[in-house]
């Protein structure tokens, strides 16, 4: 990987050079053989006369190197994963024809074989430096051009790239000459970057459909999967879900949709949820839903549709000049499409989602010892890799959600605007955004940007509250402080809600809020005279409505109020901010993982949000498995698969709590007296009324049986008999590497550190298999196997695989002094390696000290 990376000084230098890029012109031929394809790629561009360069290409061979009709030397120019140009003039083409390779990573030009009816599935993924795996390119974001595709495939594939595909000529089969071949010639696109061309071709099912956009276009729609998923696709909801993105984009931006088409295609072996492709958008085929799924998994489905829509502005038509403004297009995106969510679909409470999840992903990684600021310095292509994370994603969109608060919305939104309008394809840094918010807002950013954009690190704000006799509120104020290491203290725009209890018309008990104020805080305390007087809440809660991205600690008698009443706090997005804030103060040691095990099991069949359900459950299991005391670990999984069990029978019939529940019961169960329910669901001989126990299900609580030591191999064979599909192989996959045996996690450890060819998908599936445990025990040898493991992926994998190996093989359910010293030593014994290794090794490293201190906490 180091010969394939490229520095932020190198593409300044580079762009220096290169003034302008007219044109690429890319033919592709997908019929030479199961390997490689042919690559051939005529680039134009102005540059400085008898200046140097180079341009990117990642192949296992290259043919020819012509540049401006010279023939160049290949063994001489081209090395690594560059091509060297020299004597530039100030016009230049050049053509380049190479052999390039498909991948089984997903990366470059992904090729997927399906094993029920082993048709060849192609798509292209390449942000972020994975272009030059397909054809040779300026792998940089600023050097925008239009790129013409043509593609030559077997004649009965669909081919679809960013422009509207075109009738196919006839052509010949290189490999298979009775193979009828086609070839299509695409138009060019508009002045995008390299990393957003993109191509997807085989067999693929599609369904059609339009819209009309607020120009009047019409502007083509297509939905697009394997044809053996094709009877799964719902693709007249995913349409109808785009069209209501398109309205509401185009009213609040004010931009009509600036490309011709909207095709969107979800293909196989996917490393992430999707990808903004102008016009060609690819998604995880996870999203196609061949079993049932909870309604966190559908709602995030429609966040993800949205995202990826939200990016033709925010990224495809303005694209940031280098990887450090990568917020310029995520956090934008993930911050409009839980707007879009809200107010455009039936998921109205996205906001609650968005706390429950994308916040608490947000406030998890910047207590990393690797945080970073939102607008991060980004030296070369390693640190924006490993920078697709919580703070790019989540702290990005919940800083943006605040500013839109503290500014207006509207005048927000308007700037936003007006920074399409002047931008309009071509690239940006943060002084051209905030020159447009000022403008509109009529506010100076400069300050804000410092505090918000430009620091790292989450302050943590608490109310300090004074009552007379009567119970009135004399004094209260809001602290701020800030980490040591990062000691930033900073404004924010939030809200204070006061919640009582209420008696309901049936008798019940709510805790509803009865009063709120907005205020601004800054500094270190921030006086609140807008409550002196009121009589004092039952429930006193800072940043009510998640105004503001910070910790949030109750006071001693709002906490127990919350804690008692937490399933009668009758706002869902209160009872989020009251869970996060729990959940909070058990990762930072205040308060003890076992009264956080007792608070979900006492509150979780009362809450109606699913991606509340989802996210709590799952805090759930890393507290029961990694926070508890370890002397306390085993009665507690016992007690929680018992209570779990329990509620998933009293849970309605067919709701989406009662298969979270069922799900969450099979992931944990821990004792001999699981075994039964968990094969009595699998042989049918155990049913709850509304369960359906389909395919996936099935897989489910097959691994549980696995994990628990009560299937044997045969079992999954069995099953992948039945299921021999991609998810099937997947879920067999993941089902063996939980076997609670030393054996059987070696076996599992070699299968994908030792073989190099296992695919992507595999690859995740038997790490997550890898480290499900009941006993964290059988884990203990391999503190030393992954270390040793580190540099070698490190040097012979790709950065995606290499990603998934070292954060997915972390032996982390060990949670112990050895596994933290055996991290650490390595970390001290190799000062040297590259940074995006060490960040990676570092932020386990993290997870494994955080628990130790939760543990000694619940000692």
């Amino acid at each position: 990987m180091p010969a394939e990376n490229l520095t932020r000084a190198e593409a300044i230098e580079r762009a220096g050079v290169v003034s302008g890029v007219e044109s690429y012109s890319i033919e592709l031929d997908l019929t030479t053989g199961p390997t490689t394809f042919a690559s051939t790629t005529v680039i134009r561009f102005s540059a400085t006369p008898g200046a140097g360069t180079f341009v990117d290409l990642v192949a296992p061979s290259v043919r020819e190197v012509v540049l401006n009709g010279r023939s160049l030397d290949v063994a001489e120019v081209f090395a690594d994963s560059r091509i060297a140009l020299a004597d530039l003039d100030a016009e230049n083409e050049l053509r380049v024809v190479a052999d390039c390779a498909y991948t089984n990573t997903g990366e470059g030009l992904h090729r997927f074989v399906d094993p029920v009816d082993g048709e060849v599935y192609l798509y292209t993924q390449f942000e972020v430096p994975d272009a030059r795996r397909v054809f040779a390119t300026f792998e940089q974001p600023d050097l925008k051009a239009p790129f013409s595709v043509t593609v030559t495939a077997p004649a009965a594939w669909q081919v679809v790239s960013n422009q509207p595909t075109p009738e196919p000529e006839a052509a010949r089969h290189a490999a298979e000459p009775g193979t009828e071949a086609a070839t299509w010639r695409f138009e060019p696109t508009p002045r995008i970057s390299s990393y957003l061309v993109a191509l997807v071709a085989g067999p693929y099912a599609v369904q059609r459909g339009e819209l009309t956009s607020s120009d009047g276009r019409t502007v083509p729609l297509g939905v697009f999967c394997r044809a053996s998923l094709a009877e799964h696709l719902d693709a007249d909801y995913i349409m109808e879900t785009t069209r209501k993105g398109f309205a509401f984009y185009e009213k609040t931006f004010d931009v009509p949709y600036p490309f011709d088409k909207y095709d969107q295609l979800f293909v196989p072996e996917y490393n992430m949820g999707a990808m903004e492709n102008p016009g060609c958008v690819t998604f995880t085929e996870s999203y196609v839903f061949r079993s049932q799924v909870t309604d966190a998994v559908r709602e995030r489905r429609v966040v993800t549709i949205l995202h990826e829509l939200a990016h033709m502005w925010f990224g495809d038509l303005v694209t940031m000049k280098w990887w450090n403004d990568l917020w310029l297009n995520e956090s934008f995106a993930e911050y409009a499409s839980t707007l879009a969510t809200a107010e455009a679909t039936e998921w109205e409470a996205a906001w609650t989602t968005f706390s429950a999840m994308e916040k608490t992903w947000a406030y998890r990684q910047d207590q990393l010892p690797t945080t970073h600021p939102i607008v991060a310095e980004i030296r070369d292509l390693e640190d924006v890799q490993v920078n697709f994370d919580g703070i790019t994603y989540a702290k990005g969109a919940s800083v943006l959600k605040q500013l839109a608060a503290w500014v207006g919305r509207d005048e927000f939104l308007s700037g936003v605007s007006a920074y399409f309008k002047k931008h309009a394809w071509s690239n940006t840094e943060l002084p051209d955004l905030l020159v447009e918010l000022e403008a509109t807002s009529g506010r100076d950013l400069t300050a804000w940007s410092k505090a918000w954009l430009e620091t790292a690190g989450v302050n943590t704000l608490r109310p300090e509250i004074e009552v007379d006799g009567d119970g009135r509120i004399t004094a209260l104020a809001v602290l701020q402080s800030a980490p040591a290491d990062y000691p930033t203290i900073r404004p924010h725009r939030l809200a204070i809600g006061c919640y009582d209890l209420v008696e309901e018309t049936d008798g019940s008990v709510a805790l509803v809020a009865t009063h709120q104020v907005v205020i601004d805080v800054d500094g270190e305390r921030t006086e609140v005279p807008e409550l002196v007087g009121h009589e004092r809440p039952a429930l006193l809660l800072l940043n009510d409505e998640d105004l503001a991205y910070a910790k949030i600690r109750l006071d001693e008698e709002s906490l127990a109020a919350a804690l008692e009443h937490l399933s009668h706090i009758s706002d869902p997005l209160a009872r989020s901010l009251v869970w996060g804030s729990v959940w909070d103060a058990v990762r930072d040691g205040e308060t003890p993982a076992s009264s956080y095990v007792d608070l979900v099991l006492g509150n979780i069949a009362a809450e109606t949000e699913s991606t509340t359900v989802r996210t709590t459950l799952n805090q759930l299991g890393l507290a029961a498995r990694s926070y508890v005391a370890p002397e306390r670990r085993a009665e507690t999984l016992a007690r929680i698969g018992d209570r779990v069990w329990a509620l998933a029978q009293d849970a309605a019939a067919g709701s989406d709590l009662q298969l979270q529940l069922v799900k969450f019961f099979a992931a944990l169960a821990s004792t001999p007296d699981h075994v039964t329910p968990l094969r009595g669901l699998v042989q049918g001989t155990t049913t709850l009324d509304g369960l359906a126990v389909d395919t996936d299900l099935r897989w489910e609580l097959l691994q549980g049986l696995v994990q628990l030591g009560a299937a044997e191999p045969s079992e999954v064979d069995a099953a992948l008999a039945q299921d021999d599909t991609a998810t099937g192989r997947q879920s067999a996959a993941r089902a063996r590497a939980a076997t609670p045996t030393l054996e059987g996690k070696e076996a599992a450890f070699a299968s994908v550190v030792d073989a190099t060819d296992v695919p992507n998908a595999i690859i995740r599936a038997t790490a997550a298999g890898f480290v499900h445990v009941t006993d964290p025990a059988v884990l203990e040898p391999f503190a030393a196997r992954y270390t040793d493991a580190l540099l070698p992926i490190w040097t012979t994998r790709s950065y995606h695989i290499a990603e998934e190996l070292i954060e997915g093989l972390y032996p982390a359910p060990l949670a112990s002094v050895a596994l933290r010293d055996a991290v650490q030593a390595w970390l001290d014994a190799h000062a040297d390696a590259p940074a995006a290794l060490r960040r990676m090794v570092a932020e386990q490293l993290a997870g494994t000290e955080r628990a130790l201190a939760a543990q000694a906490a619940d000692a």
